[in-house]
């Protein structure tokens, strides 16, 4: 039984007891029933109020949760420059399939292949066509 069904249960038994509508007493308990009846209202309409505001930050929560992922992801991607050598040398690579520019160390060069992180492809290096002699020009330059 909620609070309207029971301030509808006392407002009944008052009724039923065909009390004297002009004694003071009944006319004091007629304006306390009264009284019930609208706090019962108010408290059933901040109720529903209470649900929709509910509602509502469950639904900001979830799109707060999207923006810190987003953050966090976005914070996660800086960090991979943490692994940056400033002493390596690093050289500019074009995929030959999307176009994107990829910086590259010697590392990764020596290693013979890396992922194009733009559109995926494997791109190959392969230096076993350079000569000895090449190898020294590229390195007075």
């Amino acid at each position: 039984m909620d609070i309207k069904e029971k301030v509808a249960y006392i407002k009944g038994l008052t009724d039923g007891l065909k009390l004297n509508e002009s004694d003071d007493t009944v006319k004091v308990l007629k304006a306390v029933i009264d009284l019930l009846e609208d706090v019962s209202d108010e408290i059933t309409d901040l109720g529903e109020l209470y649900d929709e505001l509910s509602m509502q930050v469950d639904e900001i929560d979830q799109d707060l949760s999207i923006v810190e992922d987003d953050l966090y992801d976005a914070e996660e991607d800086e960090d991979d420059f943490d692994d940056f050598d400033e002493n390596s040398e690093y050289y500019e690579v074009v995929c030959p399939k999307c176009g994107d520019e990829i910086c590259v160390s010697e590392d990764i060069l020596i290693e013979g292949s890396i992922d194009c992180p733009n559109c995926g492809k494997n791109l190959e290096f392969d230096f076993s066509s350079l000569s000895a002699d090449d190898i020294n020009d590229s390195e007075e330059n």
